[in-house]
């Protein structure tokens, strides 16, 4: 579907906005052309005075004419500003409208898309899209739109008033807008495919840079300053270059469309003038011919900058809805969940893989009961954390079932799901906002009360009060002024202040101390009491007094059992239980 009817059908709430600002164009070009037929009647009163047009509505006096072409282009000028006025506001209005809703919905629907979605997806390349993509939409109809619509209307309201004053020579005054019009077409077609390239330029280098300013840190500290530097130097060069193609092509349109108005504007002036001497045509006519000439072609070299725009935005256009009619690999559960999240998780023969490789899970199989603590250990790349990320749906399993409470967990309500579990990842993620602001984060309506006990259970409170705001800190942007293991306290703090029914903690004390990392396990070893509680964890001290642990190698679950358990029976766990302790 082409840009334009795509924008056309998105704005279906706004199409009677866009009409009243269409038709408020229109008017204000019907009488900003008027004021060049007044110069010709003048004129003409001038020349002729009792003899002139106007006096052939009864209005004998010259002194008389003057004054009511005087009072008509006062009207007439006070209308036109007017009219300028209400489009001006609008198409800004409207711009601003759209642009809202569109990186709005883009936005809402970016964050429903599948995880898997953005395994191979740079994040700068859809911030260009959401930012600079749905800017050059704003940058359209905000001025682009109008400046169509006024060549179009001025095309056509001199081509009636050529018609009118002189059928005979119009031809010659409309001769070069076909030519005009055919350029901008053929150039249309071509920058668009080149504004295409510059687009796709431009998200590759906001994502380069997007990245490694997030990765400064580790650039500094391997001294890759110079290397990540010339990186950024290849793409934006590659920027430019797609830019320079479409700025040559684009630079082109307007030397070209004054030609062919200088030709279309000689012939008026000669063979009008030629037709006055001889007496065909009035000289208020021929006066009126001029202007309207110079009124109906000279607009034509904006074309030049509308064709440009034009093709920005069209190729911003496709890449806006190209995001936004992204599919949902998955359909959204809808089912709702009930007690479902106070019942067991079971994982009965779960096959998975990820896009394009190999399979991760492979007949997966373990019960995590109701209200115990369940931890998965093993290798790296056994399977562990793909089982947190199968259970919170953000994938589906290829193979095999995944229940919560004895029923299928793909049809059941995705955030419903979310809502029951507390998470805490490896990598975690704060807002930049205060201490207190990132623990409400896991409930909004958290009391301070609320949000204190939480950090208290997360063995966060005392680092909190000992800073010089207290809870209302300020964290920083990704919490950078925090360090890693107070920022994975506090992430504990978000998970426990939603009471879950599902708790759970893949790596959740691995950027710890030893001191920490033992407050911690007191303080879980109460809260995760009576609650379904799902570990992930290399230090194996973490997770010894879990009512069940699994290893997993493979994508299978190869021993379970308690530590002691696991321990005695001198397999695998026990391996990795000397290989730690050096038992």
């Amino acid at each position: 579907m082409h840009p334009i009817a795509r924008l056309w059908q998105y704005a279906r709430a706004y199409r009677t906005r866009i009409r009243l600002a269409v038709v408020y164009t229109i008017l204000n070009k019907l009488f900003d052309v008027l004021p060049e037929v007044l110069i010709g009647i003048a004129v003409d009163v001038v020349v002729r005075r009792g003899d002139s047009w106007l006096a052939g509505f009864g209005v004998e006096s010259v002194e008389t004419q003057l004054y009511l072409l005087a009072g008509l282009t006062a009207v007439i000028w006070i209308c036109e500003s007017g009219f300028e006025y209400l489009y001006e506001v609008a198409w800004r209005d409207l711009a601003q409208a759209l642009q809202h809703d569109l990186r709005m919905d883009v936005y809402r629907h970016v964050q429903a898309l599948d995880v898997a979605y953005f395994e191979d997806k740079q994040a700068g390349a859809i911030l260009s899209t959401l930012n600079d993509d749905i800017n050059q939409l704003e940058r359209f109809v905000n001025d682009g739109a109008s400046q169509i619509i006024q060549v179009v209307a001025s095309t056509i309201l001199c081509s009636v008033a050529f018609v009118v004053l002189a059928p005979g020579t119009a031809l010659f005054a409309l001769a070069p807008i076909p030519v005009i019009l055919y350029g901008a077409y053929w150039f249309q077609g071509r920058l668009e495919r080149r504004y295409l390239a510059v687009r796709a330029e431009a998200a590759g280098l906001n994502g380069l840079v997007g990245n490694n300013l997030g990765g400064l840190a580790t650039i500094r500290a391997f001294g890759r300053e110079d290397h990540e530097a010339a990186r950024v130097q290849v793409q934006s060069d590659a920027y430019r270059r797609a830019n320079g193609q479409a700025i040559r092509l684009s630079s082109a349109i307007t030397p070209i469309i004054r030609m062919a108005i200088m030709i279309g504007f000689i012939a008026t002036l000669v063979v009008g003038g030629q037709l006055t001497l001889r007496g065909e045509l009035a000289v208020g006519a021929y006066s009126v011919f001029v202007f309207l000439t110079q009124r109906l072609l000279w607009p034509l070299t904006r074309l030049a900058q509308v064709t440009d725009m034009y093709n920005r935005s069209m190729a911003a256009i496709r890449r806006a809805f190209a995001l936004y009619d992204t599919e949902v690999a998955h359909p959204v559960g809808t089912a709702p969940l009930g007690d479902a999240a106070h019942g067991d998780v079971v994982f009965d023969g779960v096959e998975f893989a990820y896009a394009a490789g190999a399979p991760v899970l492979r007949g997966l199989s373990f019960t995590a009961a109701a209200g115990k603590t369940t931890a998965l250990v093993g290798t790296t790349g056994a399977g562990k954390s793909t089982v947190m990320k199968l259970l919170m749906k953000f994938y589906r399993a290829t193979g095999g079932a995944v229940t919560l409470g004895g029923q299928p967990l793909a049809p059941l309500d995705d955030a419903a799901v979310r809502d029951a579990i507390g998470y805490v990842g490896q990598d975690v993620f704060l807002i930049d906002g205060t201490i207190a602001d990132n623990i409400r984060y896991g409930r909004l309506d958290a009391t301070d009360a609320e949000v204190e006990a939480a950090a208290r259970a997360a063995a966060a409170h005392e680092f909190i009060v000992a800073m010089p705001d207290g809870y209302a800190t300020r964290v920083g942007e990704r919490g950078q002024k925090l360090s890693g293991g107070q920022r994975q306290r506090l992430a504990i703090a978000r998970a426990l202040v939603r009471d879950p029914a599902i708790l759970i903690l893949d790596e959740a004390t691995s950027a710890v101390d030893n001191e920490t990392e033992a407050a911690i396990a007191r303080a879980l070893a109460q809260i995760t009491a009576g609650r379904t509680t799902l570990m992930v964890a290399h230090r194996l001290s973490t997770i010894r007094h879990a009512d069940q642990i699994c290893v997993l190698e493979d994508g299978r679950v190869i021993e379970r059992g308690t530590h002691d358990a696991l321990v005695a029976a001198g397999g695998a766990y026990a391996a990795l239980w000397r290989l730690q302790t050096g038992a």
